[in-house]
């Protein structure tokens, strides 16, 4: 088993508390799983081989062993899209209620519908709603599904990812360690020119955290930024995507989807406040939200569980004041680029469809330009 290397452990420098597992795991209760699909495969039609480069990622805010009517499995939750050229659904509910259904997977552009139908089911056997005697009704189910486009290294047209698949995603979820880089939905993305795929980190906050997980596809080599120093412009003509068919790098194409849990008390529009900081993480990274990329985010609080279900009568909430929210943004900022960078370092080299290549990010490299710039940091 090859020793686990994550953006700190080469020396990049980070602001903030992470926790145990500096991951979105860190907020208990939360659960990731990954469904990784990598294969040669073939074109029936001819000896062209078709190779699969893609999976699906879930994260379960609630964990998977719930129970109980759809109501009672909800969540607090909130989006923002910084530039929407992507698909989450669910959004509109979520943007009307605040309410979050108990799971969010995250995919490639082209099975978004497959892996939203699955969600359903998994929803409706974990529900008491599906025995309902006669003349009750089953609840409405809104799964979040999102993804990002893998099509440069995977065969994104053979609809590799199937029923099947999320269910073992869902199955192997569990909390603490996350596995990162060329797993699940990440597995066929790119960054910055440079091989991408799934990253996530965390901050505590008093006896709050704050946890985010990135699926990163997006941005420009020239953009890339670490630590404030411009490592795409130091390396912008080293180690470049090879095409395979055109012999030129692909132009951005991409997306990044980031999810933000935290078990800290705040209601959905506080949620919104602090979804729509996230695009300040991935602008000290280098992103821009180009035309091409569907920056599309989701957070929500594991708290107030206590409430959901609960149709008439007075309801007892729970909530930190605005005024404590700082901390909180901050938190969120500082998870979302190290998330980003823990995709990167994790990230393997690959090659797929039509022989096109992305290469990982050397991580000797990123340690000569820091030191060049004096903002390596010292183990």
């Amino acid at each position: 088993m090859s020793v686990r290397v994550r953006a700190r452990d080469i020396g990049i420098p980070f602001k903030g508390t992470p926790g145990a597992w500096n991951s979105i795991t860190d907020v208990r209760g939360v659960e990731v799983g990954h469904r990784t699909l990598i294969d040669e495969g073939s074109d029936e039609q001819s000896t062209r081989k078709k190779p699969i480069r893609t999976g699906v990622t879930v994260v379960l805010p609630r964990g998977k062993n719930i129970s109980g009517n759809l109501e009672e499995q909800q969540i607090f939750g909130a989006w923002y899209s910084l530039n929407g050229n992507g698909e989450m659904t669910g959004t509109t509910w979520l943007e009307e209620s605040g309410l979050l259904a108990p799971i969010i997977a995250i995919t490639n552009t082209h099975s978004v519908g497959t892996v939203r139908d699955t969600a359903i089911q998994w929803i409706a056997r974990q529900s008491t709603d599906s025995v309902l005697s006669e003349g009750e009704y089953i609840s409405l189910s809104l799964p979040v599904v999102t993804e990002t486009w893998d099509g440069f290294l995977n065969d994104i047209n053979g609809y590799h990812v199937k029923q099947e698949h999320l269910f073992d995603a869902i199955e192997t979820a569990s909390s603490g360690y996350v596995d990162e880089g060329n797993v699940g939905g990440g597995t066929g993305m790119i960054t910055h020119d440079f091989k991408g795929g799934i990253g996530t980190s965390s901050r505590k906050h008093g006896e709050y955290t704050v946890g985010v997980l990135v699926q990163s596809n997006y941005g420009k080599r020239n953009q890339l930024t670490i630590a404030g120093v411009p490592i795409g412009e130091e390396m912008s003509n080293e180690l470049l995507p090879v095409d395979g068919k055109r012999a030129t790098k692909p132009q951005e194409q991409g997306s990044i989807i980031v999810i933000v849990a935290t078990d800290a008390p705040f209601l959905p529009h506080q949620l919104k406040r602090l979804v729509r900081r996230v695009p300040l993480g991935i602008g000290l990274v280098g992103g821009r939200g180009g035309n091409g990329s569907g920056d599309i985010f989701i957070a929500f609080s594991t708290a107030n569980q206590q409430v959901m279900g609960k149709k008439t009568g007075l309801l007892n909430l729970e909530m930190l004041p605005n005024e404590e929210m700082d901390p909180f943004f901050e938190a969120v900022t500082q998870a979302t680029e190290e998330a980003i960078l823990n995709a990167m370092i994790a990230a393997k080299t690959m090659e797929g469809l039509y022989g096109n290549k992305i290469y990982a990010i050397p991580h000797e490299r990123i340690r000569e330009i820091l030191k060049k710039y004096n903002r390596l940091q010292d183990s």
